[in-house]
């Protein structure tokens, strides 16, 4: 039997999960988050080698998701030769391109390229990290708070706790409709975490180009490694803006769907960090896209999300920065969830991308539909 029959693609599941958060999350833009979506895409081929692919939200549009893998990409995908990872990237991007560039459908193609290098991976009996570029098997780490509806109370003793995991970077959420609130807050976690700690900050693009430099001028004193979307993602010149008139570098990546927008991102908005997420910008194919514009233009990768899956892909860089360590525990909820040592993350060394989802935990959340 040849490698091609081998490889064709048998049977494709489509499954939707809701998974509570065990606290409210909130940040300032999208409000209260109490679960996440899960939605996984598992490839089968015909010799019976497995893939597992996923995509997540913070709690909307994850029904939207899964119809577009049931009914549209799943009989685009039926009999496809799995190890044609880039063309099928593209035979789904440009099946859909007309109705939705970006959005949800790249939430959809990203489960299924993932699901995709799995096997890649898989069939090479090698692990991501070494297949993705095999720089290195770990990446520097930073923990991601959802914390805007903390008391400072709370704020401090959370980020303690990300100290006490061994973490030597942490983020916070900024956008108080008065930005002293945010002063207050970043200033008592500088207090709290030192000098030698690195300190990032998030505004969920909540403010318009003026507020962010106000804000971001108040903000440099307390010596702030980035400074993520102050505003909206769209707006190429307004980062520019903020750039020209604050010090603290800018970040974002996260709201940005196509390899195209982060082009004109990197050409427009005078980023330092990029921060693409492979669970909604085309999987890992165009997260590795994006990585290598930022080394072609001297930038720092990092990621947003799915810490459990970017951990490799972040190794696999000569560029990384940090990888952040999301507030939504998807890897709570897999076999191999993230090793920290001394402030690094420590990519999964078994063959395939190294998510292995747990079907027992994951049980009680999956809805049918």
């Amino acid at each position: 039997m040849s490698l091609s029959t081998n490889s064709e693609i048998e049977n494709i599941s489509i499954e939707y999960y809701q998974v509570p958060l065990s606290e409210v999350l909130s940040d300032a833009k999208h409000g209260d988050h109490t679960h996440f979506e899960l939605i996984l895409c598992k490839i089968t081929c015909r010799d019976g080698t497995q893939g597992v692919g996923y995509t997540y939200t913070g709690g909307r549009g994850g029904q939207a998701i899964y119809s577009i893998l049931e009914q549209e990409l799943k009989p685009l995908l039926q009999g496809q030769n799995s190890n044609r990872i880039e063309y099928l990237n593209e035979q789904m991007t440009w099946h859909l391109h007309y109705v939705a560039r970006g959005g949800i459908v790249s939430f959809a193609i990203s489960a299924v390229d993932i699901a995709l290098w799995d096997l890649r991976c898989k069939r090479l009996d090698l692990p991501l990290w070494c297949v993705a570029g095999g720089n290195d098997n770990k990446t520097k780490a930073y923990a991601g708070g959802i914390d805007l509806n903390f008391s400072k109370k709370k704020l401090l003793s959370n980020v303690q706790s990300y100290l006490d995991r061994g973490f030597n970077a942490v983020k916070i959420k900024v956008g108080h409709s008065d930005y002293r609130t945010d002063v207050e807050r970043i200033s008592a976690v500088r207090n709290l975490i030192g000098e030698d700690v690195d300190l990032m900050i998030d505004a969920n693009y909540s403010m318009t180009t003026d507020q962010a430099i106000k804000a971001g001028q108040a903000f440099e004193q307390y010596d702030i490694t980035w400074f993520e979307e102050p505003t909206l993602p769209d707006d190429y010149q307004g980062f520019a803006k903020i750039a020209d008139k604050i010090n603290i570098p800018l970040a974002m990546g996260e709201n940005l769907h196509t390899i195209y927008e982060f082009k004109d991102a990197i050409d427009q908005a005078q980023l330092s960090f990029l921060q693409p997420d492979a669970s909604n910008i085309g999987g890992i194919t165009a997260w590795l896209k994006v990585a290598a514009l930022a080394q072609a233009n001297n930038l720092t990768i990092c990621s947003h999300g799915m810490h459990e899956l970017h951990v490799s892909l972040m190794a696999s860089q000569p560029h990384a920065g940090y990888l952040e360590v999301h507030s939504f525990p998807i890897d709570e909820y897999t076999k191999h969830p993230l090793i920290i040592e001394n402030g690094f993350a420590l990519a999964p060394d078994i063959p395939g991308h190294g998510v292995v989802f747990d079907d027992e935990l994951l049980r009680d959340h999956k809805i049918n539909l």
